[in-house]
């Protein structure tokens, strides 16, 4: 977080499209230069996964984040899960808010969805593919199973709370209902429909992930650049999110190298320079608050908690005080 900072606002929408809803978590700084983020998560998992990217983004232009149709507490539209079917609410959150060249980040199934709305649209210039999946050659859930749990054994216990807590609000019906779809989708063969420069992102520990699988979709895609970070796992994009953000500005400004390696002390997020009792209660507080009111239905309530947990952050890492 850079001295000239300043505090997220943050606003939750509601985009419908026929019976499928998304929920749009807005946050911004007021600071942007023009171009906007669009951010996917993965299979059951909340746009909660991306609260360190989210403001570091926000310093240089407005982030949409995006909790999906039968994800976060978000209730199922009776649609096929298909990927897609959740490109259909990216694109339509890009229309409706009528955003002009976004970025679009997607992560784990999430690089997936992405993947299909770059097929769909030749002017998008910029995206970032942060652990994709699936590698077709272990295209199974049992095998898919036993590469997660690999990787989950390097992450943090504050990763494992955000995913478990993610996964019970969506639920494991539709979790199982959702998970074939992503093992049939073939990545290598859509990644070259799309025209944008893209920028793929792994953690040195990702199991579901692998470098074979990285080194297939560079040769496919029309433009690429890989990098992997150091030390981290499948939750790269949280537990490593400083240095995600760097990758994903310096790709935008084309002033990055066709592949490297970045060490795991300048990519991952550091303690809170303002760490206390106090903070970390809050912390969790906003965290249940917005759990519960996720699980009621209650959009005020969620983003009443997402500003919280924001402004929380921000008091937390903000350089002085």
């Amino acid at each position: 977080m850079s001295r000239e900072s300043r505090p997220t606002d943050v606003q939750v929408e509601t985009y419908r499209h026929g019976d499928a809803h998304t929920r749009v978590t807005r946050v911004t700084t007021g600071a942007g230069t023009g171009r906007s983020f669009v951010l996917v998560a993965g299979i059951g998992v909340a746009a909660t996964y991306f609260e360190f990217l989210a403001p570091l983004l926000a310093e240089h232009g407005e982030v949409y984040a995006l909790d999906l149709p039968g994800f976060a507490g978000v209730p199922a539209s009776g649609e096929q899960p298909t990927p897609s079917f959740f490109a259909d609410q990216v694109d339509g959150v890009i229309a409706h808010y009528d955003l002009d060249d976004p970025v679009l980040i997607g992560h784990s199934m999430g690089t997936q969805v992405v993947t299909e709305v770059l097929a769909r649209h030749p002017d998008l210039s910029h995206a970032v593919l942060v652990s994709p999946v699936v590698d077709e050659d272990e295209a199974n859930a049992f095998t898919q199973a036993v590469r997660f749990v690999q990787s989950t054994a390097r992450e943090s216990m504050h990763i494992a709370l955000t995913a478990v807590s993610a996964y019970l609000l969506c639920g494991f019906l539709y979790f199982f209902e959702t998970l074939p779809h992503m093992l049939r989708y073939r990545i290598s063969d859509r990644i070259g429909e799309g025209r944008a420069s893209l920028l793929l992102i792994r953690g040195e520990f990702d199991r579901p992930s692998p470098r074979r699988l990285h080194s297939r979709l560079v040769a496919r895609a029309l433009r690429a650049r890989r990098w992997e970070i150091e030390s981290a796992a499948h939750g790269v994009v949280n537990s490593h999110a400083v240095g995600v953000a760097e990758l994903v500005l310096r790709h935008v400004r084309d002033d990055l190298a066709a592949k490297g390696r970045m060490p795991a002390d300048e990519a991952a997020v550091p303690p809170a320079k303002h760490a206390d009792v106090r903070m970390v209660l809050g912390a969790m507080a906003s965290r249940l608050a917005e759990w519960i009111s996720a699980a009621r239905k209650d959009e005020t309530g969620v983003e009443r908690a997402k500003a919280r947990h924001a402004r929380v952050l921000w008091e937390a890492y903000r350089p002085g005080r």
